[in-house]
C-alpha cells in the first residue's frame, strides 16, 4: 500500500477532515494518505527499470518537478522525429503518484502502442498541503523543462539525449486522467496565453482529457444516478475537490468548473484541438458533457468519445481490463482513438 506520510500517533491533534479510506487531514496540518483495500494492489509503486520489459524502460528524473519517463525500447520509425506525450495524473489533486501500478500499466501500454518518442509524467505537489494552482504551476514547469530539452539547455543525461534525438517538439500532446484532465485544460489555456515565442520549439499540438474531474457545487443528474466505485464516490468528489481549490472556494471555482460563470470566457481561450473521453456511467459524466458543449459553442475544436457502459478511469484498473471482456474492449477503443487523434494532429 502506498502511504506517503507517517501513521505514528501524535498527541494533541485531531482529524479535521477525512476522505474515507483515502486521506486524513489533522489539525496540525499533517496529512495521512492510504487507500481502500479494493484498490490496494493498484496503488503499489513500480520502481524504474533500465532493462527493457514489455517493450519499454522507465526512468525517474530528478528535475523540478520530478518526472517519470516511459521510453519505448525501439523506435517504430527509426530516424524520424515523433510526437511526445506529457501526462498529468489524477487523484482529485490530493492523492496519487505517477509510479503507481494504476498508471504504469496503462501508460506503458500507450508508450508501446502509440507512435510516440516517450511519455513524461511529472510529480506535482498535492493538496491540501499545496492547494491549486500549485499543481498547475508545477506541470506547466514540466512543459518549460521540455522546452529547455528542445533548445539544448539541458544536457548530460542519457534520457535527455534520447529525447533530443527523437522528439518532434512541434507535436507535444498533453494527456490527463480525472483531475489530470483539468490540468490539461489549464495548461493548454496557459500555453495559449503566453504565446509561441516563450515555448519555442515546443508547440502544444493537442490535449486529451480522460474522464476529467469537472464538477459544480450543485449535484448533477449523473452524480445522483450513476454508481459509485472505490475510485470515485460522492464523498471523494465533495471533499477532495474542496480541499484542492483555494481556501474558501467551492467546486464552482474555475479550476474545477471551467465552464462556469466565474471562469474565463471560453471564447477568449487559445486552445489546441482536444479529445474528450467520457464514460456514460461516470459520476461526473454530465459536467464533462457540459464542458464539451461549452467548448463547441465557443468555437473550439473538440472531439467527443463516449465509452458506453464504463465508469470513471475504467482503463486504469488493469484487473478489470484483463478480466472483463467489455472493459478490455472499451480500453482498446480508447487507445485506438487516442492514436488516431495524435496521428491527425
Amino acid at each position: 500500500m502506498a502511504c506517503e506520510e507517517t501513521n505514528q500517533k501524535i498527541p494533541n491533534r485531531t482529524i479535521v477532515e477525512e476522505v474515507t479510506g483515502w486521506l486524513k487531514l489533522y489539525s496540525d496540518g499533517t496529512v495521512e494518505r492510504s487507500g481502500p483495500p479494493e484498490a490496494g494492489p493498484l496503488l503499489n509503486p513500480v520502481a524504474p527499470y533500465d532493462e527493457p520489459c514489455n517493450g519499454i524502460t522507465v526512468h525517474d528524473l530528478t528535475t523540478d518537478p520530478p518526472i517519470r519517463v516511459y521510453l519505448p525500447e525501439e523506435a517504430t520509425d527509426p530516424g524520424k522525429r515523433l510526437p511526445i506525450l506529457l501526462h498529468f495524473h489524477g487523484g482529485g489533486f490530493c492523492l496519487s503518484h505517477p509510479s503507481w501500478l494504476l498508471y504504469h500499466d496503462f501508460y506503458a501500454k500507450l508508450a508501446t502502442t502509440l507512435n510516440v518518442s516517450a511519455i513524461l509524467s511529472p510529480v506535482y505537489p498535492l493538496a491540501p498541503e499545496h492547494r491549486l494552482p500549485a499543481a498547475i504551476d508545477a506541470v506547466f514547469s514540466a512543459l518549460l523543462w521540455l522546452r529547455s530539452v528542445g533548445t539544448g539547455e539541458v544536457k548530460q543525461m542519457a534520457v535527455v539525449e534520447r529525447l533530443q534525438e527523437t522528439v518532434d517538439f512541434s507535436r507535444v500532446f498533453l494527456i490527463g486522467d480525472s483531475a489530470g484532465g483539468n490540468l490539461v485544460h489549464e495548461v493548454c489555456a496557459r500555453a495559449g496565453s503566453v504565446g509561441p515565442s516563450l515555448l519555442h520549439p515546443v508547440h502544444v499540438a493537442g490535449g486529451i482529457l480522460l474522464n476529467p474531474g469537472f464538477a459544480r457545487s450543485k449535484r448533477s443528474r449523473s452524480e445522483l444516478e450513476n454508481p459509485e466505485s472505490p475510485f470515485l464516490n460522492l464523498e471523494m468528489i465533495d471533499k477532495l475537490l474542496t480541499l484542492a481549490v483555494p481556501a474558501g472556494a467551492t467546486k464552482d471555482h474555475p479550476y474545477v468548473c471551467p465552464m462556469g460563470k466565474d471562469a474565463p470566457p471560453m471564447e477568449g481561450l487559445k486552445m489546441p484541438p482536444l479529445l474528450l473521453e467520457v464514460g456514460d456511467q461516470d459520476l461526473l459524466r454530465d459536467p464533462q458533457l457540459e464542458y464539451y458543449e461549452a467548448m463547441k459553442k465557443a468555437g473550439k475544436e473538440v472531439e467527443l468519445l463516449m465509452s458506453h457502459g464504463m465508469g470513471h478511469i475504467f482503463y486504469l484498473n488493469k484487473f478489470a481490463v484483463e478480466a472483463d471482456p467489455i472493459t478490455g474492449e472499451r480500453t482498446k477503443e480508447l487507445i485506438q482513438n487516442i492514436k488516431m487523434f495524435i496521428e491527425a494532429h
